[in-house]
């Protein structure tokens, strides 16, 4: 049986990956969300800021943070304020575009496609709509009643957001790279298309979409900028390039700036180009030349500069973990910070206790989130552990956590709102996941494997037994005699842990990510495998474990905790992520099945089916559910051949169930455009 969770796209990468895109032949790309009888409720989604846009009129600063958006009023840029932090999104904050006439704001959700926010009450946002595109969203931009999306796997999409509330697809144009930004500009739409550099299309029938032009960058095309006949397109590790398209089928490189850093945004104002470079914070580049643009000016920001907006005499710069940073550009030979907002970490552990949850969040220590009401979680408190929070258990007054580089952290959470330190054992590896029973403390410590400390007395503690495990243990949990240790690249191992001075492994399940969290409940041991999302092995045999079910998150699968009806996940830069339960869903078909059949789940124009039965049975009948278990279609189809052929003209991309009326469990469809 699988347990049908809410599921949303993920980017592959590595344990603690930085945020640079990866290889395409990392990515595994998926459509929309899955969920039968789970749904999403809410999230605490703040993180690294990618993304910035701008309301001038209203001095409002919209920063894109991990899987949510902060607006902030900077009418005093040394102290800007938040105005609110409820904008949640459903995948990675990637993009921002800002509507000033209806104030709305659109907003590039990576694999949560294309998002649409009112914001005319900046305190109070609504979520008007939204559209999934194919694989993963990175940029857009707005004109007219049209919204560019790039895709990184699907190309430039547009969609008509006339009605933000019901946006559709009108056309769309497949680019040859990878597309990450894009500008419009009169009838073109310009596209930074990673390694296939500066793509030109023509949009002036927005169906019918083509492309006139291309320039080959000699880097990977991030972002870009057109103003008058120039486009300006930040190009990775080479930097400004400065691209004549006043021929839109020709156009010609005409000058060059070699950033030190990594190119990743680029704003135009006036005769200078503010670039967005990576490590290298904010370069201001003179461009009133554009044959011969150069450097008057820097700012080393604290982290990364990804993403750039520049209005009257500020920058808007978002600085990756440092959230966002407000330079004074009035003289360009000299900027400086005035003001910066910081943002949390990344969330990586998650305990549930009572209304809080307490989330392990990386640099950012031990957040305390009140979760009264699952559907709108806020924060209430938190403790700066001295090194990098991995994993947390809460036990009584005491949150134990595992703070890699220093150990076992043991803090006094009675009062939430100030939480202080009262002891710690540092175990000898990086402690990453912790599990308290009873007196002990039970540390997964990456390269030390399991490692068993008495809390007896949480101002001394010590360590009374371990076991090393084959891979790099991440978390553990424990249940009855067992420890359920989540060991990297070794998947889930069950320790017997009766005797704690002597423990050892009973079984295994080699899980196909990188088990990073696990919790066991009833039967099951629910593991989050990194990019692999959550996998749900059945280990009523701890000698004899096996896989029933898997599903994915929104990022990064690193902690998970179960709690009656719901399942917190905490799920890296898209922070912590709020499901419910409905029971148990139904069993899927098995595909390797010679008898019935889909020619491939993932589909673009049609579903293609053999079987046998086609050719025994005189009329069959077929039904296309969508994930809410709503019926989209039915088919009825006469056949004298074991192949057929069902169209799937009308139906949104997607994730579907396809049901036999000879077959009991369902066949999964993935619907791309």
């Amino acid at each position: 049986m699988l347990v049908f969770i809410l599921i949303n796209l993920i980017n592959t990468g590595i344990n603690y990956k930085p945020w640079k895109l990866f290889p395409p032949s990392e990515i595994e790309v998926k459509a929309g969300f899955d969920s039968m009888n789970v749904r999403f409720i809410g999230n605490w989604p703040f993180g690294p800021s990618f993304a910035v846009s701008f309301d001038p009129s209203r001095n409002l600063v919209f920063l894109g943070s991990g899987g949510g958006v902060y607006i902030l009023n900077v009418s005093n840029p040394s102290n800007p304020q938040k105005v609110s932090e409820k904008i949640y999104t459903r995948g990675f904050v990637w993009g921002l575009f800002y509507e000033p006439v209806n104030k709305r704001l659109y907003i590039a959700t990576e694999q949560g496609g294309l998002e649409i926010w009112d914001v005319t009450d900046a305190s109070n946002p609504i979520k008007l709509g939204h559209y999934f595109t194919p694989s993963y969203s990175y940029g857009v931009y707005v004109s007219g009643n049209y919204a560019y999306v790039t895709d990184y796997y699907a190309g430039l999409r547009i969609i008509n957001v006339s009605n933000p509330s019901s946006p559709y697809e009108v056309g769309y144009y497949n680019t040859p790279g990878y597309p990450l930004g894009v500008h419009i500009s009169g009838n073109y739409a310009y596209v930074a298309d990673g390694i296939s550099g500066l793509r030109i299309i023509d949009v002036s029938n927005p169906s019918s979409p083509y492309e006139v032009g291309y320039y080959y960058t000699p880097g990977w095309a991030w972002g870009v900028y057109v103003s008058g006949n120039y486009a300006y397109v930040a190009d990775g590790g080479s930097g400004l390039r400065i691209i004549d398209v006043s021929n839109s089928s020709s156009p010609y490189e005409v000058g060059y700036y070699d950033t030190p850093g990594a190119a990743q945004g680029v704003y135009v104002s006036d005769n200078y180009a503010y670039v967005a470079d990576g490590n290298s914070g904010l370069r201001i580049i003179n461009v009133s030349n554009p044959s011969s643009p150069y450097e008057v000016g820097y700012y080393y920001t604290p982290d990364d500069a990804i993403g750039v907006y520049v209005s009257s005499n500020y920058a808007y710069v978002a600085d990756g973990r440092a959230g966002l940073r407000i330079i004074n550009v009035s003289n360009p030979f000299s900027p400086y910070e005035v003001g910066y907002y910081d943002t949390p970490g990344a969330a990586l552990g998650v305990y549930i206790s009572s209304n809080y949850a307490y989330v392990a969040d990386y640099y950012a220590g031990l957040r305390i989130i009140d979760i009264s009401n699952p559907s709108s979680p806020y924060e209430v408190g938190y403790y700066y552990t001295p090194d990098d929070a991995i994993g947390v258990y809460v036990s009584g007054n005491y949150a134990y956590v595992a703070d890699k580089g220093s150990g076992l952290r043991i803090i006094d959470v009675s009062n939430s709102f100030s939480p202080y330190e009262v002891g710690y054992y540092d175990t000898p590896g990086a402690a990453l996941g912790v599990y308290v029973s009873s007196n002990y403390a039970y540390v997964a410590d990456e390269r030390a494997g399991l490692r068993i400390i008495d809390i007896s007395n949480p101002s001394s503690p010590y360590e009374v037994g371990y076991y090393d495990t084959p891979g790099y243990a991440q978390g553990v949990y424990v249940s009855s005699n067992y420890a359920y240790v989540a060991d990297g690249g070794s998947g889930l191992r069950i320790i017997d842990i009766s005797n704690p001075s002597s423990p050892y492994e009973v079984g295994y399940y080699d899980t196909p990510g990188y088990a990073q969290g696990v919790y066991v409940s009833d039967n099951y041991a629910y593991v989050a495998d990194g990019n692999s999302g959550l996998r749900i092995i059945n280990v009523s045999n701890p000698s004899s474990p096996y896989e029933v079910g898997y599903y994915q998150t929104p990022e990064w699968a690193e902690g998970v905790y179960v709690s009656e009806n719901y399942a917190y996940v905490a799920d890296y830069y898209a922070g912590l992520q709020i499901y419910k339960f409905y029971g148990y869903g139904i069993e899927e078909n098995d595909f390797s099945k010679e008898e019935f059949r889909l020619l491939g789940n993932v589909v673009k124009n049609e579903i293609k089916i053999e079987s046998n039965h086609l050719i025994k049975d005189k009329i069959s009948q077929f039904e296309l559910y969508n994930v809410l278990g709503e019926k989209v279609r039915t088919y009825r189809v006469s056949k004298s051949n074991s192949r057929i052929s069902l169209s799937i003209d009308g139906i949104c991309s997607g994730i579907y169930f396809l049901k036999y009326n000879k077959e009991n469990k369902p066949f999964k469809v993935i619907i791309t455009r």
